[in-house]
């Protein structure tokens, strides 16, 4: 019977470890996050009249988002890793 090839995704090396090209476009995504929160919440606080609020919650809401996905992009790998050694020792 032919072995099937383990299913790994895009981006994932064979040794569980995620590659440097599928991760290299996490600081362009910071940066874009980061300028389009800070321009949302420069025009509320224009529209608005709350200068800086929402410009400082912008910053925070758009730097600790793309933070938090990549965090979890790179951690992905390992926590695959460790469900699949916890599922084959039971």
């Amino acid at each position: 019977m032919a072995k099937t090839p383990e299913f790994r995704p895009p981006g994932s090396r064979a040794d569980g470890e995620v590659s440097p090209w599928a991760l290299a476009g996490l600081g362009m995504q910071f940066a874009v996050a980061i300028v389009m929160f800070v321009y949302l919440g420069n025009w509320l606080d224009r529209r608005l009249d709350t200068a800086p609020l929402f410009l400082l919650g912008g910053v925070l809401v758009g730097g600790g988002g793309t933070f938090y996905s990549g965090y979890r992009r790179i951690m992905a790998p390992k926590a695959r890793d460790a469900d699949s050694n916890h599922s084959e020792s039971t």
